[in-house]
């Protein structure tokens, strides 16, 4: 397929979305999610794709729902959010590769779930979060903001920011690594590269553990401990029966660094 509202690469077991409507500060048009959902179907698919990474062209990373877009309101924001959002949001969560969000520029509304429904997110120092956007137009968060927000920096402080922070208040790159938002912030040159280091150590890693460590955390959210403890169980016994498995086990043994094919 070929993309208009986003670039697609894969490269050393890295694939790279960018999000590219600069002009619009890459606000989400219904065509764009479309897109982004088709990629991720085909990274879903390609063995060959170890890790991910999201970025936006321009200014912003991603500035929320285009809200000019008439595809996206023409049949009202529950089917738009139903049909198109939440399908997003799971499939990032539910894949089983690791997906890191290198931030180059502000983030708001929408754009801000799908940053929180990365594994990691990579900040440059002129990116910055505004959590309030809906409410300044009279909407609710949605793409999981109400569910991955809290757990990342509280109930208390997750209300604050999704009603106070608003376009004179952003998050600053600081302070959103002060709230665990992001696992670090780099100059604005150097952030593809430091995204792009990481994913492809990721890529070099053994995928299946990876993916599979990533169900066990998404499941930790909504179990008892005794539950948590039974999927430990049942998913160690499915990694220790991978290629990969084996590859660590024999190269802890003969004193060597692995080779992991991702199998």
């Amino acid at each position: 397929m070929t993309y208009e509202n986003i670039l697609y690469e894969v490269a050393d077991g890295v694939a790279t979305i960018t999000l590219n409507r600069p002009e619009k500060y890459n606000a989400f048009s219904a065509k764009m999610l479309y897109e982004i959902s088709d990629a991720f179907k085909q990274i879903t698919r390609d063995a060959a794709v170890r890790a991910v990474i999201i970025t936006g062209a321009g200014k912003a990373f991603c500035s929320g729902q285009d809200l000019g877009d008439a595809e996206s309101v023409e049949k009202g924001f529950m089917e738009h959010v139903r049909s198109k959002y939440n399908p997003l949001v799971l499939t990032m969560r539910n894949l089983e590769k690791p997906i890191i969000a290198a931030i180059n520029g502000v983030v708001a509304g929408a754009g801000a779930g799908v940053a929180l429904a990365c594994d990691l997110r990579i900040l440059s120092d002129k990116a910055s979060f505004v959590f309030a956007a809906f409410v300044g137009i009279g909407l609710v968060p949605d793409t999981g903001i109400d569910y991955h927000l809290p757990r990342l920096v509280g109930q208390a402080k997750a209300f604050e920011l999704m009603m106070l922070a608003d376009g004179k208040n952003r998050v600053s790159p600081q302070q959103a690594l002060d709230l665990n938002l992001c696992t670090s912030v780099v100059e604005h040159d150097a952030l593809m590269e430091q995204a792009r280091t990481l994913a492809v150590k990721f890529a070099t890693m053994p995928t299946r553990a990876i993916g599979l460590t990533k169900r066990l955390l998404n499941g930790t959210w909504d179990q008892t401990l005794a539950e948590t403890l039974d999927m430990e169980a049942q998913l160690q016994h499915a990694a220790s029966n991978t290629k990969d498995a084996l590859e660590g086990i024999t190269a802890f043994n003969e004193k060597r660094e692995p080779k992991f094919t991702g199998q």
